[in-house]
């Protein structure tokens, strides 16, 4: 069960350091990917093609726009990213790395809607693990970024800081408050 603590973040009884404070919904709802997360896919790792495999998670995704979810990846639109830069790399970049497990083929974010809902998979600590490198409190983008805003004693929620990152940090599931 899904709870939030009192920083606002989201907390897992069965992952307990597993603190990310928005949601897959907030997510999307707050501007992320360039619109390109759900687009059409051609899987290097299972030799299958996706589409729409966002409508299972339609209870979050219903009132955003489909531009904001589904565009095809050369139409990327930084404007709909909330920090309005592009950051990330491509599908095959993931895959070539040996991040993306045919369970979850679009990622991440994938991974984070279904776990979101209860699914419990064999990957979860891998995963769990990866956001922990990026957005926990001793991951590199979010310890970066605090450092930042620390060095030219700002605020933390000026985001006039390093808007790459809080983007990133931002499709991991962090957002600096």
């Amino acid at each position: 069960m899904v709870k939030q603590n009192t920083k606002g973040e989201y907390t897992f009884s069965d992952y307990p350091k597993f603190r990310p404070n928005l949601s897959p919904q907030e997510i999307f709802e707050l501007g992320s990917f360039g619109g390109t997360y759900w687009r059409p896919i051609k899987s290097q790792i299972t030799g299958k093609t996706y589409t729409k495999r966002h409508i299972k998670f339609n209870k979050w995704f219903k009132n955003i726009p489909k531009e904001h979810l589904t565009k095809a990846f050369e139409d990327y639109d930084k404007s709909i990213n909330k920090y309005g830069v592009k950051v990330g790399t491509t599908l095959e970049y993931w895959e070539d790395k040996g991040w993306i497990k045919a369970q979850d083929p679009y990622g991440w974010v994938e991974w984070y809607c279904n776990f979101f809902n209860g699914r419990r998979t064999s990957d979860d600590e891998r995963q769990i693990d990866r956001w922990a490198g990026v957005a926990s409190e001793n991951g590199r983008f979010r310890k970066r970024l605090a450092n930042m805003i620390k060095n030219k004693n700002a605020k933390r929620d000026d985001e006039t800081i390093s808007p790459k990152i809080r983007q990133t940090l931002l499709h991991w599931g962090f957002i600096m408050k």
